[in-house]
């Protein structure tokens, strides 16, 4: 616990896997975002699809935190580290998921059944099948747009490093997001509603696009934040250390 880099990789990691499984729980939930702001929405029209607007996932919420934490782990600890993270947050996701699945066929006690909330009796047993039950397509859908769009934002990063060199870290950071979101947003609805539910392959396009576009806003808005995890890494670390991990990091992603 004495060497820096390591508790700088344990805390991102930490940070990283938590919000990981942190959004795909609460993606089950749907929200109307001009609803959210107060907006009128904005209805978009794709490949013949009308009255689109931006009805998204909960789960947008900590996506581009997750995003985020990616460029810094590739800025200081490169390729490997984003690997290693990536499939290790896969693997607990997966757990998280089964432990799930296994709670939901446990025999629920009497009296926990029914409960009253506000005016209502609600079925507690139904309403937590129904809220953590996603279907078997969605889980696996996520969780393959996840790995794909990480090592996706891996290679563009260091790609876009190797022109810009040490500079520019806007340029690395959003340009790998905007692409890795872009693969993301169509992989992960192709596989759990295109095959797992049938839908028709415009109205996957004309969905996905919809979240892209608001994936990108965000991305964009995000940047500076960048820098200000940059400045605060490396007060911690001290100027000698950290140019020596993000040269260390650069070298062994080339």
């Amino acid at each position: 616990m004495q060497d820096k880099s390591s508790i700088l990789f344990y805390i991102l990691g930490a940070f990283f896997i938590a919000n990981a499984i942190l959004a795909e729980f609460i993606g089950v939930k749907i929200f109307s975002l001009e609803s959210t702001l107060g907006l009128n929405p904005v209805n978009f029209k794709f490949f013949g699809f009308e009255n689109l607007s931006f009805n998204l996932t909960a789960g947008v919420l900590l996506w581009p935190v997750v995003f985020i934490m990616t460029d810094i782990i590739n800025e200081y600890f490169g390729r490997k580290g984003v690997r290693f993270l990536s499939f290790t947050a896969a693997g607990l996701i997966g757990y998280a998921y089964f432990m799930v699945y296994f709670s939901m066929e446990l025999t629920p006690s009497d009296f926990w059944i029914e409960r009253e909330i506000g005016s209502e009796t609600v079925n507690m047993d139904l309403a937590f099948n129904a809220i953590f039950g996603q279907g078997l397509w969605i889980i696996i859908g996520s969780l393959v747009a996840f790995l794909i769009g990480q090592l996706v934002d891996v290679i563009v990063f260091h790609f876009i490093r190797r022109y810009t060199g040490k500079s520019k870290i806007w340029a690395r950071a959003t340009g790998s997001t905007i692409v890795s979101q872009f693969i993301d947003s169509f992989v992960v609805l192709f596989i759990a509603f295109y095959v797992g539910a049938g839908w028709e392959f415009k109205l996957v396009l004309a969905i996905g696009l919809v979240n892209y576009i608001y994936k990108f806003i965000v991305a964009v808005f995000l940047t500076p934040i960048l820098y200000v995890l940059h400045y605060f890494i490396d007060l911690y670390l001290g100027k000698g250390l950290s140019e020596k991990l993000i040269k260390k990091a650069a070298e062994s992603s080339t």
